[in-house]
């Protein structure tokens, strides 16, 4: 009988969904301690600038197109385990609403993950989900809905495979630590990964890795502030170096918040190197409107260092429904293009980005 009903509630939920207003979930089954919610977003926009040349040296046209602006679906589930234990269930799904994806949808499970949450002894989770880095440290940089984070992104080290777990707030204090694990599972003895087909699809040969991150935030009054590290693997796109991250945010009064990082790689030589990235910026609302204005320094270690810009503006039309505007000018090197060995030209490596656009809340 309950399934037959938590079964009939998904399905007149998703059949409402157009018409709710509760821009942050829509609660579908809600009884004897069990909850679950399904949230969402449609995003369409514009975007033009940007890169004016791949990896290659090639030029690329980098006109404006409509575009997706990462719509999702998702679900939200908890169980009351104990009047201090809940059991809970993340589940999400990225779909692109562009014409030129109809045949493929839903694209990427964005987060997938599992866990228990404890009032007194913090929580526990594993699977698929954002970078405990990123949401206790580089936080407070990541306003843009596109481009403008130059600090890390929640998919760090992270991203499935991993287990992390956070403290309680203990007198504004929480204590986070994450593994992600690179499996070599499934590799033959001389390191090589086959298909169905018998086709080599990977070589690594490299053993099992365990990426780390960790740290602490104090969050307390107006100011917050994260302190953490991470163990940038290669296997994940890293180089082989820790990485270190200093990053808060002041709020000076109800309507404007500054904020301040500082984050650093160490240098191997290869694999990108080193980096040193200071960042400054601010946001300031007032009634529906809402604006971003961030500056970093970025000086990778042994090449030309680049001062990146972003700027953003929102107006929230409804609880459900906002409008947005941004920038992003991200100082590429420029480029010099060689003909029969000889330099003919140079071009900046690119131009300012621009997305502006409109989201529906669910």
């Amino acid at each position: 009988m309950k399934k037959t009903l938590l079964a009939t509630a998904i399905v007149s939920a998703i059949a409402a969904m157009g018409a709710t207003t509760n821009a942050q979930a829509a609660t579908v089954y809600d009884q004897d301690g069990t909850k679950m919610d399904i949230y969402g977003r449609i995003a369409m926009g514009i975007r033009g600038g940007g890169p004016e040349f791949n990896d290659d040296d090639q030029r690329v046209d980098n006109s404006a197109e409509f575009v997706d602006v990462y719509s999702r679906l998702g679900l939200r589930l908890s169980h009351e385990v104990t009047s201090d234990l809940t059991a809970f269930g993340r589940l999400e799904w990225r779909f692109d609403g562009d014409e030129a994806n109809t045949d493929s949808g839903f694209s990427q499970i964005r987060q997938s993950f599992i866990g228990l949450q404890s009032k007194q002894f913090g929580t526990v989770q594993a699977g698929n989900f954002d970078s405990m880095y990123n949401t206790f440290v580089s936080l407070p940089f990541d306003v843009y809905i596109d481009e403008g984070l130059e600090f890390q992104k929640h998919p760090k080290q992270s991203r499935g495979d991993s287990i992390g777990y956070y403290t309680p707030d203990l007198d504004g204090f929480t204590a986070f630590l994450q593994l992600k694990h690179y499996s070599e599972r499934g590799l033959n003895k001389d390191g090589d990964r086959f298909d169905e087909d018998g086709e080599i699809v990977g070589v690594s040969g490299e053993g099992n890795v365990v990426a780390a991150q960790g740290g602490v935030r104090y969050a307390e009054g107006p100011v917050t502030i994260g302190l953490g590290f991470v163990d940038d693997v290669v296997r994940g796109g890293g180089n082989g170096e820790m990485l270190y991250g200093l990053i808060g945010s002041y709020d000076i009064n109800d309507q404007f918040t500054a904020r301040l990082g500082y984050e650093t790689r160490g240098d191997d030589n290869v694999r990108g190197g080193g980096f040193d990235t200071w960042g400054l910026g601010g946001t300031f609302t007032t009634g529906p409107w809402a604006f971003n204005a961030d500056i970093y320094d970025v000086s990778p270690d042994g090449g030309d260092s680049r001062t990146s810009w972003a700027l953003g503006s929102y107006y929230k039309i409804s609880s459900s429904f906002d409008v947005f505007a941004e920038l992003y000018q991200a100082d590429q090197a420029t480029i010099r293009i060689f003909e029969d060995d000889e330099l003919v030209s140079t071009a900046d490596g690119d131009d300012i980005q621009y997305l502006v656009g409109a989201r529906y809340h669910f």
